[in-house]
C-alpha cells in the first residue's frame, strides 16, 4: 500500500495543484516549527548567525546550478526526447545525471578546500572562533548540494511522469532532516549537529524519490558524453536562468556579509523574518505565476495575443487582490506573529521586536516580488530568459547600493533614522541597522518591478 501511495500518478492539473498546495502548506508548517526550535534553543546570537552564514555558499550552489537547469531546460528537453523515444530519453537523463554528479562533487570539493577564504569574504565581521565554526559548518553542508542537486533533477523528471505526490513529499523530508538535527544531533555534538541535520535532509530528499525513478523505468548507464546534443542544449538554456538566480543569491550573500559586521544576532533576525514573509510569497506569488505559466506558453505558441493578455492580467490582478491585503495584515500583526511563533526559550522580547521590525520591512516589497515572478514567467512563455536575467542583475546592483546606504544612515542620529524609530516604535532598541537590509531588498524589488513591467509591455504590445 505504501509503495502504491508513493507511486501515485496524478490524473489532471487540478489534482496536481491540490497536491502541491497541500504539500507546500505542510512544508510551511514544518518550516515554522523548525524556526521555532532554532529560536528556542539559540535565541538571536552567535549560534544562529553561524548557522545561517554557513548556509550561504551551499545554498548558492543548489539554487543557481541545479534549480536553474531544471526550471529552464531539463523538463522540456527530457519531454522532447520522451515523445520520440523512451529509451533515448532515459539515456539522456543518465548522461545528464552522471555529468552533473561529477561536476557537483568537483565543485563542492574545491569549495571545501577554499572554505576558509570564502567564509572570510562572506562574513568579514566574524571574529576568529565564530569564523572557525562557520567554516566547519560550511564544509559539512557541502554534502547537501550533491544530494539536493541530483534529487531536484529527479523531481523534475518525475513530474513529467505525473508523480507529483512523491515530489511534493521530498521537501517535507528535507525539513524533517533539519528538525532531526536540532532535536537529536545538537544535544550530542553541539552546533555542527545543525549542519549534519541539513545533510540528512538532503539525503532524505533524494532517498524518497529514487525508488519511484526506478519504478518509471530508469536504469543507470555508464555514459559520460559532454558533446551529446541534449546535454549541450541543457547548458545553453540553463545559463540565462542561472544568472537571474545568481543575482538573487548574491543579494543574500551581500546581506550576510554586511550583517556580520553588525551586532550579534543580526543575521538570525534577518533570516527568521525572511522565513515568516516567504509563505505569503509562496502561496500567492509562486502559486499563481506557476499555474499561469503553461497557459501563457500555449497561448503564445498559438499566436493568440488576446488570450495571452487575458491570462496575464487576470493572474496579475489576482496576485494583487490577495497579496496586498495579506501583506498589510502581516505588517500590522508582525509583533504578535513573531511573539507567538518565536517567543520561547532563549528568544527574548528584544529579539521579538527586532525580528518583527525586519518582517515589517519585508512586507513592503512582497507584492512587487509576487508580480516580478509572474512577469518573469510571461517572458519565459515567449522564450525570452535574457531580459528577466538582466533585470535581476540591475535589481542586485540597486539592492547593494540601498544596503550600504541604509546601514550608514541608521548608524547615527539623523532625520531618516528618527523617522523609522518613531513610525515603527523602536526607541527600546539600541542597534537598528539590520532593518536597513530587508528595507533595501523590498525597495529593490519594487524598482525591479517598475523596470521589468514596461519592458514586458514593450515586448508584447510595442510591435504591430
Amino acid at each position: 500500500m505504501f509503495k502504491n501511495i508513493l507511486n501515485h500518478q496524478t490524473k489532471n492539473i487540478n489534482s496536481a495543484a491540490f497536491i502541491l498546495a497541500g504539500a507546500s502548506f505542510i512544508s510551511i508548517l514544518l518550516g515554522l516549527f523548525r524556526d521555532r526550535l532554532l529560536a528556542r534553543n539559540f535565541g538571536l546570537g552567535d549560534e544562529l548567525d553561524i548557522y545561517y552564514a554557513a548556509f550561504r555558499i551551499p545554498d548558492f550552489i543548489s539554487m543557481v546550478l541545479m534549480l536553474g537547469a531544471i526550471g529552464a531546460a531539463i523538463i522540456p528537453i527530457f519531454s522532447e526526447y520522451l515523445v520520440k523515444n523512451r529509451e533515448e530519453a532515459f539515456k539522456y537523463l543518465s548522461n545528464l545525471l552522471n555529468l552533473f554528479l561529477i561536476f557537483l562533487i568537483l565543485i563542492c570539493g574545491i569549495l571545501f578546500i577554499f572554505a576558509p577564504n570564502l567564509v572570510s569574504w562572506i562574513v568579514p565581521g566574524f571574529l576568529a572562533e565564530k569564523k572557525e565554526l562557520t567554516i566547519l559548518l560550511t564544509r559539512i553542508m557541502f554534502l547537501s548540494p550533491i544530494f539536493l542537486g541530483i534529487s531536484n533533477m529527479i523531481s523534475g523528471i518525475l513530474r513529467v511522469f505525473k508523480r507529483f505526490l512523491i515530489t511534493s513529499l521530498a521537501p517535507i523530508m528535507y525539513n524533517f532532516g533539519i528538525i532531526s538535527g536540532i532535536l537529536f544531533f545538537v544535544p550530542r555534538i553541539g552546533l555542527p549537529g545543525l549542519a549534519w541535520g541539513v545533510v540528512l535532509g538532503g539525503f532524505l530528499h533524494l532517498l524518497i524519490q529514487l525508488p519511484i525513478l526506478i519504478k518509471v523505468g530508469f536504469k543507470p548507464k555508464k555514459i559520460l558524453n559532454i558533446s551529446e546534443p541534449g546535454f549541450l542544449k541543457t547548458l545553453k538554456l540553463t545559463i540565462p536562468r542561472s544568472i537571474g538566480l545568481a543575482a538573487t543569491q548574491i543579494n543574500l550573500i551581500v546581506v550576510t556579509a554586511i550583517a556580520s559586521t553588525l551586532a550579534a544576532g543580526s543575521i538570525g533576525a534577518f533570516n527568521l523574518a525572511e522565513s515568516l514573509s516567504r509563505p505569503l510569497l509562496t502561496l500567492v506569488g509562486i502559486s499563481f505565476s506557476t499555474a499561469a505559466f503553461p497557459a501563457l506558453s500555449l497561448a503564445f505558441s498559438k499566436k493568440n495575443k488576446e488570450k495571452f493578455t487575458k491570462i496575464f492580467f487576470s493572474t496579475f490582478y489576482k496576485i494583487l487582490f490577495f497579496i496586498l491585503p495579506l501583506s498589510f495584515l502581516l505588517f500590522l500583526f508582525r509583533d504578535l506573529l513573531v511573539k507567538i511563533i518565536f517567543r520561547v526559550g532563549k528568544f527574548g522580547l528584544v529579539d521579538v521586536q527586532l525580528t518583527a521590525t525586519c518582517l515589517g520591512m519585508f512586507c513592503l516589497g512582497i507584492f512587487a516580488q509576487g508580480l516580478v515572478l509572474l512577469i518573469a514567467k510571461a517572458f519565459y512563455a515567449v522564450k525570452d530568459t535574457k531580459t528577466p536575467a538582466a533585470v535581476s542583475v540591475i535589481g542586485m546592483i540597486i539592492n547593494i547600493i540601498f544596503c550600504f546606504s541604509f546601514i550608514k544612515l541608521l548608524s547615527f542620529p539623523n532625520p531618516f533614522q528618527q523617522f523609522l524609530v518613531n513610525i515603527l516604535n523602536l526607541s527600546a532598541l539600541k542597534n537598528i541597522e539590520i532593518i536597513g537590509l530587508p528595507l533595501a531588498l523590498s525597495l529593490s524589488a519594487i524598482f525591479q518591478f517598475f523596470i521589468l513591467f514596461p519592458l514586458f509591455w514593450r515586448k508584447i504590445y510595442g510591435r504591430h
